[in-house]
């Protein structure tokens, strides 16, 4: 007798008439993922109180003097800036180095105003010099100004200078296209001798490397602080978007697809149309057909929309962006309205589980606080470093930027063979055992931050899974449906697979911390990889993100079969990718479909708002031109406006796509459950069964999937009156077999 051979993808589900949804009386999974999870949450707490008790954040807000004290903190609370001795030692190469300029720096109240040398201050003006010495300047012993820069307690001379990010920074401008500082070309040192205001530049861009960036960073927390309601005026305005459209799709989800559709493709219509406005309008103006490789790289960012090539380039993208939308649409026309079926009956489940639509919240809130605990970590971490000093001297010297100790430096054999030289504050750095591990400690931050993120997604979704699938197999809805379906799934999820949720979201997180390492040797070899290196580095980022969306792809299915039957996170994966190819051409088409349309609405909400954003916050309406803040850069304003408001309602719809998801599995085990019949019915709605199973007799010319509508319905109803005969029938037949 031959052997039967095993369908390829497994066996297909049989009917069970106890099977009444997801099942309740299920046991913890995934044991041994969990302890360890739980052991990593432990030691993850464990870093951040270590790293609490050893970082300091003001090591990153304050400038540090010479001495490591911090400027505006403690006994220098009133002398908030920092002053360099010799603004010209900043522009040595030692600076790009250790990041810190190799000369005397003190903290002081104000920046010098005036040119003045320490010669010429000292009989007349010492008073408005000496806040620019040392406070150990003892005047009674050191008697000439020989003596004051030997001892090295004060400056050579002060030069006219302005704060930037508490700096005191030579004050450089131009005239007569000249560079100048304090209206001067030149000026004279301690020595007398004429120094050229040109030889301060690359000492003031080595002392301020991060200048420009930072001078954008704080336009842009300027507008911040003038423009934050009005944001959060637009993200509360795409939450009730996103709410109406949701609530809108309950009632009218065929219209509404269709009107989302037309909007979307109106919205970028006009975004094509004020592109060429734009380009057309600058047509002839001086300057504006400088092309963006020219132009290069600007600090300023509004320069880049006086060009025309750069309204041309937003013109091409929208317009490339607006023939695939129609495309897609043309060839997906016929499927478009099965997709808009599994939205109704999405809306329809959503409307049973409106609780479903404010989960986002929570997720949200636990997200929060998984990130901002890893920023903390991370903050901490990177300033728990301890001051390292470095011999700093005037003339040449065996010992210059050795490591040494300010306290007893004048006593040690490296002042007497340098008796010029200094121990200065140098860096952030340690030599001990924590210090030596703390990148590791870093890689740890970062591993735990995205398996805990994964792991709050996968919650997430099991718990949508859980009530929708509830939902589903209710065979009379609403009256089958379990009370607050939300919570008990939350309840199942967490008391039973907290560890596949770790099992799943770890697998996860080792994949993308791969993705991690490979961006930044991608980025450190930049410079020095061949062609080989540059294809092998290529091929394996493309490979590991096609790895990480399969890898989410199946765990989102897997954890809807978690939800439904409660095994362990491999069985259910395995027979999550089994259903599914059992049914890979509905997968394909029906799925892909439904997460198309969905997409449209949440552009169409980003569009709206990022409409609104635009005119209002650019003054081009005068209704809005006495109320919009003036801004530096109001496209930052316009895109946190629109990423915040793709963040809400991906946040909304995606409780749609996780419905739509679940329900679609379910229908693929409903129809290997059941055959239609009155006593196997479909659980599935009459109004989708009729689209999707014509559909099915279309392609199998099975004439049980083509019934209709009434017929669907009066199954259902004699099945709900057969299902308690059937169960009466079985005790009898147990008990028959007992006896």
């Amino acid at each position: 007798m031959e052997l039967e051979e095993k369908p390829k993808f497994g066996e297909p589900r049989k009917y069970d008439p106890t099977f009444k949804g997801p099942i309740h009386n299920r046991g913890c999974t995934d044991i041994v993922c969990c302890i360890i999870f739980i052991l990593a949450i432990l030691a993850y707490i464990a870093v951040g109180i270590l790293a609490w008790s050893q970082g300091d954040p003001r090591k990153v807000i304050y400038p540090t003097d010479s001495e490591g004290q911090f400027c505006g903190q403690g006994k220098l609370k009133n002398k908030t800036l920092l002053f360099y001795f010799n603004i010209m030692k900043c522009a040595s190469p030692m600076v790009l180095l250790a990041f810190q300029c190799p000369t005397t720096q003190i903290c002081v109240e104000k920046c010098p105003t005036k040119f003045m040398t320490l010669t010429s201050a000292f009989t007349s003006e010492f008073d408005d010099y000496r806040p620019f010495c040392k406070e150990s300047l003892d005047i009674t012993q050191l008697a000439t100004p020989v003596e004051l820069l030997k001892s090295g307690v004060c400056p050579g001379i002060l030069i006219p200078s302005t704060p930037v990010f508490r700096r005191c920074l030579p004050t450089l401008a131009k005239k007569n296209g000249q560079i100048t500082v304090g209206d001067k070309n030149t000026f004279k040192d301690e020595n007398e001798k004429d120094i050229n205001a040109e030889d301060l530049v690359p000492a003031v861009k080595n002392a301020s490397m991060v200048l420009e960036s930072r001078q954008v960073f704080m336009k842009i927390f300027e507008d911040y602080t003038q423009s934050w309601y009005w944001i959060l005026l637009c993200l509360v305005m795409a939450t009730v978007l996103s709410l109406v459209f949701i609530i809108v799709l309950r009632f009218l989800a065929g219209i509404m697809v269709w009107v989302m559709i037309a909007l979307l493709i109106l919205v970028i219509g006009y975004g094509i149309f004020h592109c060429y406005m734009e380009y057309a309008r600058r047509e002839g103006q001086a300057g504006a057909d400088v092309t963006l490789q020219e132009l290069g790289l600007q600090a300023d960012f509004t320069i880049y929309f006086q060009i025309r090539q750069t309204w041309l380039a937003f013109m091409i993208i929208l317009a490339i962006v607006e023939v695939i939308i129609i495309l897609l649409l043309i060839f997906l026309r016929k499927r478009i309205l099965i997709a808009i079926a599994l939205i109704k009956e999405a809306s329809k489940a959503i409307g049973y589980v409106m609780c479903s639509l404010f989960y986002p919240l929570f997720t949200f809130l636990l997200l929060a606080v998984v990130i901002a605990y890893w920023a903390v970590t991370a903050v901490f971490l990177s300033t728990s470093n301890e001051p390292v000093y470095k011999v700093v001297n005037k003339t040449a010297c065996t010992h210059s930027m050795t490591t040494c100790n300010p306290d007893n430096y004048n006593t040690t054999d490296m002042f007497k063979e340098c008796p010029f030289s200094e121990c200065l504050f140098a860096y952030y750095g340690g030599d001990t055992v924590y210090h030596k591990y703390l990148i590791g400690l870093q890689f740890y931050n970062v591993f735990l931050l995205f398996w805990c993120v994964n792991f709050v997604i996968a919650l997430g979704q099991m718990t949508l899974a859980g009530a929708f699938a509830s939902y589903y197999w209710a065979f009379v809805k609403p009256d089958d449906i379990p009370a607050f379906p939300i919570f008990s799934a939350l309840g199942r999820a967490l008391r039973y697979h907290t560890g596949t949720l770790a099992f799943g979201s770890l697998i996860l997180a080792i994949v993308q911390v791969i993705r991690v390492l490979l961006e930044y040797l991608d980025h450190k070899l930049k410079g020095t990889q061949n062609k080989f290196t540059k294809f092998l580095l290529c091929c394996l980022k493309c490979c590991f993100w096609c790895l990480e969306k399969f890898i989410k792809f199946l765990n989102r299915n897997a954890y809807i079969m978690v939800a439904i039957y409660g095994k362990n996170f491999c069985t259910s994966a395995r027979d999550a990718f089994f259903l599914l190819m059992r049914n890979i051409v509905r997968v394909a088409v029906l799925n892909k479909v439904t997460d198309f349309l969905l997409l449209l609405g949440k552009l169409l909400v980003v569009g709206l708002v990022g409409v609104f954003a635009f005119f209002f916050f650019s003054g081009r309406v005068k209704a809005f031109e006495d109320t919009a803040p003036n801004l530096h850069y109001y496209w930052v304003s316009i895109v946190t406006a629109m990423v915040g408001s793709f963040l809400i309602a991906h946040g909304f719809f995606s409780v749609y796509s996780m419905c739509v998801d679940t329900l679609f599995l379910c229908f693929c085990e409903d129809l290997e459950r059941n055959d239609g019949s009155p006593s196997r019915p479909y659980y599935i709605s009459p109004t989708l069964a009729e689209i999707l199973l014509k559909n099915k007799a279309d392609k199998t010319e099975d004439p049980s999937a083509s019934q209709d509508e009434d017929d669907i319905t009066l199954q259902q109803q004699q099945a709900k009156e057969e299902d308690i005969i059937l169960v009466d029938e079985s005790s009898v037949d147990k008990n028959a077999s007992v006896d």
